[in-house]
């Protein structure tokens, strides 16, 4: 195989494909290499990267799941409704999210076709430049040679591992691992207190498992809102997480039985955790490594990130450009697919652009957490003098009648102009909330701006703005 593209993306998760399809879209020639299979029945790679074979649609679909079982199990009495005994499948559970799966990544090809994508099955490493433009080699099914004048690198990232902790995805598990469990553990221990071991987590604790968090930071989810951050703490441990914070992992032990975590809690003092399965998340690195982007004199920095221009997201070589989790910034979806968008607009001689203050961030727990902007901290550290307003779900008459009233919404704004500043939520939906704070974040919106917009009644929306009245103590229905 010998072809030349006007646009070669290395990597089909979501930036990737996403930035093929707009670059087809804008009139190029467009070619995407994906070479992970994430356990393909045929062993074909799989186009939707991480996020959607062993990240965030897999999570989501196993949440939904175990929110409902909950729901059936414990909160149908609330609504007068009378359940008998309720039991839960595990391993139809797993094949629902299975099912989901595949019909995305089946999506994303339909996508391809329709946009003339063309999907190079296999490993793509640069060997050099030629005339024709920078030379791939693809390692696959579509083995050979492809030239291309300018290439996107979007390979995303993997779960990072602890030294001395082997994960084999059966007892000793990452995101992969647990979001196939065969069966539902007794005793499931969690290493970090991050996005994905606190969903990981709930998913599980809600379908029976004794469920403890073990945590090497001092503060409980230190890049939110302290006060969100403090609720969420609350909230957990009292649905039935145990939570440990400020630990140190002396060493992990398991054998046919279970896992045996050996730690020092805040205090210093040595405990131990035992439990069926472990989940080990301490976060991402990127996929930088075999790409050879020394061919091309693209570099990396010593936690393996691609250098990039912040404004275009290209490297130091002319038409490379490199987008997601690869590069600086938050690892989320969303701002790959931005990214994705971005250079593909930037090639077709456009001018877009990312304002990154103005990505949201969620954490699909239950109840939803979710921020956009700056938090109190960041704004006292940086001397930026704010107001602040909060309203709670408890005041809520939507959220009231669905029997999801804890948690709040709060909103800074600017003490001179009132510009919004910062929106955090925990609460039912925020997820979908926290998009009116990042449109109006978008638009340089004040806080009254929110507050004299006609919200509809009941809606959880009318919590965003009452917290945007209360910037100003007007908050209307407290």
């Amino acid at each position: 195989m010998s072809q030349t593209f006007d646009v070669l993306v290395i990597g089909g998760g979501p930036g990737g494909y996403i930035a093929a399809i707009r670059a087809a879209q804008l009139g190029f020639k467009v070619a995407c290499a994906e070479s992970n299979s994430y356990d393909d029945p045929k062993g074909d790679p799989r186009l939707g990267g991480a996020c959607l074979n062993v990240g965030c649609i897999p999570s989501k679909a196993l949440l939904a799941s175990s929110e409902e079982f909950e729901k059936i199990s414990h909160q149908a009495s609330e609504h007068g409704i009378k359940v008998g005994a309720v039991s839960i499948d595990s391993k139809k559970m797993i094949a629902r999210k299975d099912e989901i799966v595949t019909k995305m990544t089946s999506g994303i090809q339909f996508l391809f076709r329709k946009n003339k994508v063309t999907f190079l099955k296999g490993h793509a490493t640069f060997s050099g430049k030629s005339s024709e433009g920078y030379q791939v080699n693809i390692d696959g099914k579509d083995a050979g040679v492809v030239s291309a004048k300018n290439v996107i690198i979007a390979t995303g990232s993997k779960a990072r591992h602890l030294p001395g902790i082997s994960v084999d995805n059966v007892l000793i598990c990452d995101n992969e691992g647990a979001l196939k469990f065969d069966s539902i553990p007794k005793k499931l221990g969690v290493i970090g207190a991050g996005v994905i071991g606190l969903e990981l987590g709930s998913v599980w604790r809600r379908v029976g498992s004794q469920v403890t968090v073990l945590e090497a930071l001092p503060e409980f989810l230190g890049a939110c809102d302290q006060g969100v951050a403090k609720e969420a703490r609350k909230i957990f441990i009292k649905q039935g997480l145990t939570i440990n914070t400020g630990i140190k992992i002396i060493d992990v032990k398991h054998d046919k039985k279970g896992v045996v975590v050996n730690y020092a809690d805040n205090d210093g003092k040595p405990q131990k955790l035992e439990c069926d399965r472990l989940i080990v998340s301490v976060g991402r690195v990127p996929n930088t490594e075999k790409l050879g982007l020394e061919a091309i004199g693209v570099n990396v920095d010593a936690r393996g990130f691609i250098q990039i221009d912040d404004h275009t997201c290209e490297t130091s070589a002319s038409g490379i450009y490199a987008i997601g989790d690869v590069v600086r910034g938050p690892m989320l979806a969303h701002k790959a697919e931005d990214e994705g968008v971005l250079v593909a607009e930037i090639l077709a001689g456009q001018k877009p652009h990312i304002d990154y203050n103005c990505i949201p961030w969620v954490i699909y727990t239950d109840p939803e957490i979710a921020w956009v902007g700056k938090t109190e901290q960041q704004l006292k550290e940086r001397g930026i003098a704010y107001k602040s307003g909060q309203f709670p779900f408890a005041a809520n008459g939507r959220a009231l009648g669905m029997g999801r009233a804890d948690g709040f919404v709060k909103v800074l704004a600017d003490a001179t102009t009132d510009e919004i500043l910062g929106v955090h939520m925990i609460g039912p939906n925020a997820s979908d909330l926290i998009a009116e704070a990042a449109v109006a974040m978008e638009f340089k919106a004040s806080a009254e701006d929110i507050a004299r917009i006609c919200h509809p009644h009941p809606s959880l929306a009318e919590v965003v703005r009452e917290a945007a009245l209360a910037v100003d103590q007007r908050a209307l229905n407290m």
